[in-house]
């Protein structure tokens, strides 16, 4: 029979990581072991992470929401038939752990030439919040590490100070892609003008321009804008078909990013993908501060469904105390060393 256990664990980032919601310094996340009482040698690892100020998890009863239902599965509960609308970080890491469980438990969740070692995988490059100088130095060092994809934050400077930014950027670099995320900062009645602004600097989209639920005011952004306009935190309320559906009809976004700690996990997110795809909608896979067991999910699922194009996958270098795994970035490119071995013992499960 199916056994699950949760186990807790805290990340430490190698620097503070400055965000829209303030500078982070350590990670909570919920590794979620799986096995079958008939072999339990055979493990499967999932990580379940909300994230503080975002997830529609973050809830001061995670811990023991989660711990409920894997009470129920191991007393016999059917996983498909939890309702986990509520608690999609989980969602991800039970779903995880199944995928590694059936497959063997050897953190190869589907058999591809990236997961056996054999093609790599484009992420780009992510730039965090800093002063303009600072964050000029981050992009010069990621392009000098082989990146040809940025992406950096807008509207935490004076804009004309990131406006200026980008234009040196650009002249330096004229042939970088250059994707921007606004997590929500632009005023609904300011963002076409701040988006005409950037239009002559070649930007390949501009993420969450104005901030989640005004629905009228970003589906005209998106009509209007000379930017290609991609949402993010928008659909993290949209946890089912119909409200899913209902957004995309009503905005109308160019792209899509997609992060399956935040909407349920790789299956919901293959689902905002189809619905995407039937609408001319392009859609993109990210990562959101994952440990090396989340991330391995994420870059898997990615080259099995559309790993040729550059994707917002992290990089597992943002923590201490990370999980020692095959998962490594070699320049700008995610690749799995087949020599090298997962460490569990290193975070002490």
């Amino acid at each position: 029979m199916l056994q699950l256990s949760l186990h807790p664990y805290t990340l430490h980032f190698a620097r503070p990581a400055r965000t829209s919601r303030g500078a982070l310094t350590t990670r909570d996340v919920w590794f979620v072991r799986a096995w079958d009482d008939a072999e339990p040698a055979v493990v499967g690892w999932g990580e379940a992470g909300p994230v503080p100020g975002l997830s529609r998890d973050d809830r001061p009863d995670f811990a023991a929401a989660c711990a409920a239902h894997v009470a129920a599965i191991n007393a016999g509960a059917h996983p498909l038939l939890l309702d986990l609308d509520d608690l999609p970080a989980f969602a991800f890491g039970l779903e995880t752990a199944l995928f590694d469980l059936y497959s063997g438990g050897r953190q190869q969740l589907w058999p591809t030439p990236f997961s056996r070692g054999e093609q790599s995988l484009p992420t780009h490059g992510l730039i965090w919040m800093d002063d303009a100088a600072g964050m000029l130095a981050q992009i010069e060092a990621k392009i000098a590490a082989g990146f040809g994809v940025i992406k950096l934050k807008v509207g935490a400077l004076p804009f004309a100070d990131e406006v200026a930014l980008l234009a040196e950027v650009r002249r330096r670099h004229p042939a970088v892609e250059l994707r921007l995320d606004a997590n929500g900062a632009f005023a609904a009645d300011e963002a076409l003008d701040k988006l005409t602004q950037l239009a002559p600097l070649d930007i390949a989209f501009l993420e969450q321009p104005i901030r989640a639920g005004q629905w009228d005011a970003l589906a005209e952004i998106c009509r209007m804008s000379p930017i290609a306009i991609a949402l993010d935190e928008e659909l993290i309320a949209c946890y089912d078909a119909t409200a899913r559906r209902r957004l995309l009809d009503a905005v109308r976004p160019q792209h899509l990013i997609l992060k399956p700690t935040l909407l349920g996990g790789l299956v919901a997110c293959e689902a905002w993908a189809a619905d995407a795809i039937e609408r001319g909608i392009q859609w993109w896979m990210n990562s959101l501060l994952e440990s090396n067991i989340g991330l391995n999910a994420i870059c898997q699922w990615t080259a099995k469904l559309g790993g040729a194009r550059v994707h917002g996958l992290g990089t597992g270098r943002l923590f201490t105390n990370n999980a020692p795994a095959p998962l490594q970035l070699v320049g700008a490119r995610l690749v799995v060393d087949p020599g090298r071995a997962w460490e569990f013992g290193n975070l002490g499960l």
